[in-house]
């Protein structure tokens, strides 16, 4: 069971860590919005998009599993690699999703000990179809726009193996940068 609390501070967990870690540049802006719920998740941008970039957090109670659906146009690459001599648009928006995962990483180690968390892969974005076959007790879509322009989609869903209740604080948010994790 997922308590509402829970799915609220998710919500905001998310929201503020893609905020903090998507936009790359000082003075950019990135909105994330949730969209519609719906039991069919294999519509809409992500079926659009040609990649899910997928990161997970696991704990012995739930598995966190965020997917970010990506369409590797010019103007994502450019975003995302084009300062980055030398360097793959994937590498560094690799990266980048790391970040944004060890962001709610850090936030859910206040809560619960002992989390794991993978490292990014990616997957054709159809496979999205078949979420459902995870039996997730929570599934969230979101919006994410860049600059008013530049557009990404995600998707939370979390399986959980026990209650999952926590409440987050948003007031109580470090802003922390530069640490080493190791695994």
């Amino acid at each position: 069971m997922i308590t509402e609390q829970t799915r609220h501070s998710l919500d905001g967990i998310f929201t503020r860590a893609v905020q903090s870690r998507m936009a790359l540049h000082a003075g950019d802006t990135c909105e994330v919005r949730p969209l519609p719920r719906d039991r069919d998740q294999h519509h809409g941008q992500e079926q659009d998009s040609k990649s899910m970039v997928v990161l997970t957090i696991s704990s012995l109670h739930f598995r966190l599993l965020m997917m970010f659906h990506i369409d590797e146009t010019p103007e994502t690459q450019a975003y995302f690699a084009g300062e980055v001599e030398g360097r793959c648009f994937r590498e560094v928006f690799y990266e980048t999703a790391n970040l944004c995962c060890g962001a709610v990483n850090q936030e859910l180690l206040k809560h619960f000990p002992d989390l794991g968390m993978s490292t990014p892969f990616t997957l054709d974005s159809r496979c999205a179809m078949f979420l459902r076959e995870l039996d997730p007790g929570f599934t969230a879509r979101y919006a994410i726009v860049i600059n008013d322009t530049l557009r990404l989609s995600a998707t939370l869903c979390l399986c959980d193996y026990a209650t999952v209740d926590f409440a987050w604080d948003d007031s109580a948010v470090e802003e922390v940068s530069g640490e080493l994790e190791l695994f």
